[in-house]
């Protein structure tokens, strides 16, 4: 973004940008809760992260694009997986986490909670 042949750089974090639902910007617009990155010791891009709720909607995005259906539309192991890989990934510490992925997964937060404990008394 600044043109000094900081494309490879800016090509090289997209990716992990994307991932994680985050914006990329020129870093003169950065604003203060934005990450600066720099290259070569110049600030190249600024990455401004999504709130954290957003978050969990881009992961359970992803996760439905990585497993080519909704998952609602998921059996019931397959379910458990995600609540597996979500709590790993700290979902449920998010406000209302455990109703967005039960709506998700179209279930009732009361069957997400069994998921869990479950894991716990595994």
């Amino acid at each position: 973004m600044t043109g000094n042949g900081d494309e490879p750089f800016i090509t090289a974090v997209k990716p992990l940008v994307d991932a994680m639902g985050g914006e990329m910007l020129p870093p003169d617009e950065a604003g203060p809760e934005d990450v600066v990155l720099a290259w070569q010791g110049v600030d190249v891009v600024a990455v401004r992260l999504p709130q954290l709720a957003d978050s969990l909607d881009h992961i359970l995005a992803a996760m439905e694009r990585r497993q080519g259906r909704p998952l609602a539309d998921l059996d019931r192991k397959a379910k458990q997986e995600v609540v597996r890989s979500l709590e790993a990934r700290g979902a449920f510490a998010v406000r209302h986490g455990v109703e967005t992925v039960a709506s998700a997964l179209g279930v009732s937060r009361f069957t997400v909670y069994n998921y869990l404990n479950r894991e716990k008394g595994a």
